[in-house]
């Protein structure tokens, strides 16, 4: 590279909402700019295309499950208002292939956008070498070296496993994983009581899972708490279930692939335990 002269006028790390709309913005603006994205596996080894958080594994797919649980209210509403429907039976495989297929469509669209900007597009993973100069690893280990007179870093975040529990990593998933499920996560606990859990618990419910949310202290933390608490009684009366005030201590893997969990009640210290098909951190 010659001094001075750097291959881009804007280098956006994170191809998500903010890292597309800004470079997407810079570009009409006239400006040479190039967009480097990376999605690293889950544990579980689920990855996804560009878009970020919301389109993959956020507010697109988790809108378009909650609209299958909305439509599956609904058809047991209908035979008090005079449909004669027959009780019917919700097929995950179906939905997921149809909400996956729809979020590839939004990678591709946004690949097309950035396009048509003329926003140069890398799929390769970024670390800074200087203040004007990326190196940029491939999934093939292959590198690249990208310099640009401003850097933006739009990199968002990713779920947190709680790694102090013995199993949580090896047996649990997050919502980097529910929505690309092949198969019905079936009896669900969801830890954790953030907007994220109480939605995800909200449409397995909804899609008549037996669903079950453990809160360590109160849901949604940093919320009006009255709103809270009109929320988590809705919740109670479709029916998911609430354990509060309890931490799980350790979750096992069972020989008919079931995993138990053992938890502890905060308020009276005694252990407790449950068997689940799927433990969800949304902590």
């Amino acid at each position: 590279m010659e001094a001075g002269r750097q291959d881009y006028d804007l280098l956006v790390i994170g191809g998500g909402s903010g890292g597309l709309a800004c470079a997407k913005e810079a570009a009409q603006l006239g400006k040479k700019v190039a967009v480097v994205d990376y999605v690293e596996p889950s544990p579980r080894g689920t990855r996804w295309g560009l878009g970020g958080t919301c389109v993959n594994v956020g507010c697109i797919p988790k809108k378009l499950m909650h609209q299958a649980a909305l439509l599956g209210g609904m058809i047991r509403d209908a035979p008090h208002y005079g449909w004669a429907v027959q009780p019917v039976l919700h097929d995950w495989r179906t939905m997921a292939e149809a909400v996956q297929n729809y979020v590839k469509s939004l990678n591709w669209g946004h690949r097309v956008q950035l396009q048509d900007r003329k926003v140069k597009y890398f799929n390769i993973k970024a670390s800074f070498v200087n203040e004007h100069t990326v190196c940029g690893v491939a999934k093939d280990g292959k590198e690249t070296l990208l310099s640009a007179e401003h850097i933006v870093i739009a990199t968002g975040g990713r779920p947190k496993y709680p790694t102090h529990i013995e199993g949580a990593l090896e047996y649990g998933i997050t919502s980097d994983d529910i929505f690309w499920l092949k198969e019905s996560p079936g009896k669900t606990l969801v830890v954790g009581a953030s907007y994220v859990a109480l939605e995800c618990a909200g449409f397995l419910t909804g899609l008549g899972l037996d669903t079950t949310v453990m809160i360590r202290s109160i849901p949604l933390r940093g919320f009006d708490q009255q709103m809270s608490s009109l929320v988590t009684e809705y919740m109670a009366s479709q029916g998911t279930r609430f354990l509060r005030g309890c931490t799980p201590s350790r979750v096992r893997g069972l020989p008919d692939g079931q995993l138990q969990v053992t938890w502890e009640d905060l308020t009276s210290g005694k252990e407790d335990m449950g068997t689940f098909n799927t433990v969800l951190w949304a902590i």
